[in-house]
């Protein structure tokens, strides 16, 4: 039973992203229109976050009505009125942006009062959805400027913000090896960037001296935008995770659905233009120019709905890895998916790598697998102690 529910994991995760990757990449770029004369890009990425973040929210809360036990209150059943709460709590750092969603405790700390809990614990998932919706902009905007692959590659390398933030936001510390991995995937990154086709003319325009660098520099800017408030997202989850005991479908839930409440009133409200942010025109709202893009450039509703339905239950299946097999089995998986999307979109979207960036991603992915290999290490040392122990416990 075990094995056929890793295998469904799998199968889920793979599937579900992978599909999710490519509708991201066919959406970024641009869309015939109805009468066949112009060609358009789709410039609302609020929109498309409101489309997955509803979906999603969704989803996790069907799956915990799924799971509900017969004498679980509601309240506890989205994660609302947790059993126990320690003000003094240390947590583990995240690698590839994946929490393992195992809180530490000492168990000594001070109990927090439940009315406390709900708000503060609410708090951080506002945190949480505050970042969510103001990184991915940047991350759609990135595609714009740079291929794919290299912005898997770079996604692949969260590790980074996903420290930094934890350090300076929560003043956390990390093993040594961790710093290793930092410098491996920050070398690749550069390598893959630095080996690019010179003469690549899928970037060009008037007045530049060199498009391609230009491009190269504004996309990888938006990306390090992108990934600094993602780490600040994974970090705020390892708070979460900390410090009050939910599940990773409770914190799906409240997250994605503040984060709709958040993107929908952003699309209703009649902003400026602002760059990335609020790209529609000023005085117009973006939910009005996503609904006529989607009446004049009909070919996008297929992507759209792939890239929202994919993202949420690729979500669920994400969580039920985490919940029944730790977060190694899943970090294992995630990296081995995003080594297949950059392949599957070298493949389907025909880009072109120079044997520099091949091994510039060589070097990415050998940083993130010292990663793996030492949490297989850490976990299996865990798994000797236990045994130990119960074999002591035996013997008495």
């Amino acid at each position: 039973m075990s094995f056929i529910r890793l295998a469904v994991c799998v199968f889920g995760v793979y599937s579900m992203f992978l599909l999710w990757a490519i509708s991201q990449e066919r959406l970024s770029v641009p869309f015939r229109s109805l009468d066949g004369k112009t060609s358009d890009r789709f410039k609302s990425p609020i929109f498309l976050n409101t489309c997955q973040s509803a979906l999603s929210s969704m989803s996790a809360l069907l799956y915990l009505l799924l799971r509900r036990k017969p004498s679980q209150t509601f309240s506890k059943l989205v994660g609302l009125s947790p059993s126990e709460v320690y003000s003094n709590t240390k947590s583990n750092g995240t690698a590839n942006g994946v929490v393992n969603g195992h809180a530490k405790s000492n168990g000594h700390g001070p109990t927090l009062p439940n009315h406390s809990i709900s708000k503060s614990l609410m708090q951080r998932y506002i945190q949480c959805s505050l970042f969510i919706t103001f990184a991915a902009p940047f991350g759609f905007a990135a595609l714009s400027h740079i291929s794919y692959p290299a912005m898997v590659l770079a996604k692949s390398c969260k590790l980074v913000p996903v420290m930094v933030m934890n350090v300076v936001l929560y003043r956390r510390a990390f093993a040594r090896h961790k710093y290793i991995v930092v410098a491996l995937v920050t070398v690749g990154i550069t390598m893959f960037m630095g080996f690019g086709e010179k003469g690549d003319k899928k970037h060009s325009a008037k007045g530049q001296g060199n498009p391609t660098l230009w491009h190269s520099v504004i996309g990888m800017t938006y990306l390090l935008i992108n990934l600094i408030l993602d780490g600040a997202t994974n970090s705020t989850q390892d708070e979460i995770f900390a410090r009050y005991k939910v599940s990773g479908q409770q914190m799906m839930l409240w997250i994605n659905l503040l984060c709709t409440l958040l993107t929908s009133l952003i699309s209703v409200l009649p902003l400026p233009y602002i760059p990335v942010l609020h790209p529609s025109k000023g005085g117009e709202t973006e939910f009005a120019n996503a609904l006529e893009f989607l009446r004049t450039h009909p070919t996008i509703i297929y992507p759209l709905v792939q890239f929202a339905l994919t993202g949420a239950l690729g979500q669920l299946f994400i969580f039920e890895t985490l919940q029944h097999f730790g977060s190694l089995t899943l970090v294992t998986i995630t990296l081995t998916r995003k080594l297949f999307t950059m392949l599957l979109s070298v493949f389907v979207y025909n880009h072109k790598l120079t044997p520099g960036q091949w091994a510039g991603a060589g070097v990415v992915f050998a940083g993130i697998s010292v990663e793996a290999w030492v949490k297989r290490q850490d976990v299996h040392a865990k798994r000797v102690i236990r045994e130990e122990e119960k074999a002591k416990l035996k013997s008495l």
